[in-house]
């Protein structure tokens, strides 16, 4: 009988006409306070430091923020971009890159920086050149509250694991903090993140 009563509710809300609209009546929209000039020229701006400072390997998980880094990468002679099936797979990639002599840049975003946490200590035990790249989501008009309780923490999580951060707020900066964080990464030896707004990349909000 209870689940009798389970069809029948089932089907009257099946019958209902539905306020809500579908997936695919739905679009995600980016907004973002710069200029549609400058939101196009600093992924190339980072895809040129990254080709300064030799950089071979590029692993990364498929990512709005970083999708036009991304296809320069996969259209690069020079590097490789390697898709990865969870974010702790690059550090263990950078490890390997550089121990057979070559450079490798994560790209990530902050929900995926939890996923690493016990990766990184490889980062301290063998001094690697870490150096990683990361969209932040959950700090500047998130519509997704699943992204606030990482992305609050992303800088604190870092921190705690012996990575330095740097941080770009405007597109005016992405390339003197880029810089900055590859020097220090592969110059110094000294584990850097450099974290790349929501503001600067956008916050994403569906509409119909």
């Amino acid at each position: 009988m209870p689940f009798l009563h389970f069809r029948q509710a089932t089907c009257r809300l099946q019958s209902c006409p539905s306020h809500f609209p579908s997936q695919l009546e739905l679009q995600m929209h980016a907004r973002t306070d710069a200029s549609s000039e400058q939101a196009a020229s600093w992924p190339e701006e980072i895809f040129s430091i990254l080709q300064r400072f030799e950089v071979c390997q590029v692993p990364y998980v498929p990512d709005a923020g970083h999708s036009q880094l991304i296809q320069r990468v996969l259209g690069s002679s020079t590097m490789r971009g390697i898709s990865l099936t969870t974010e702790e797979e690059g550090v263990a990639l950078i490890a390997g890159a550089w121990a057979g002599g070559q450079r490798a840049a994560l790209l990530m975003q902050s929900s995926g920086v939890g996923n690493c946490v016990n990766m990184f200590s490889l980062v301290q035990l063998f001094r690697l050149p870490f150096f990683t790249l990361v969209t932040m989501r959950g700090e500047w008009g998130e519509f997704n509250h699943w992204q606030v309780p990482m992305g609050s923490t992303t800088q604190a999580v870092f921190e705690l694991s012996g990575i330095r951060v740097l941080r770009a707020n405007t597109a005016a900066e992405v390339s003197e903090v880029v810089e900055a964080g590859a020097a220090q990464a592969y110059n110094a030896c000294t584990p850097t993140a450099v974290l790349l707004s929501q503001r600067l990349i956008g916050a994403k909000v569906f509409v119909k």
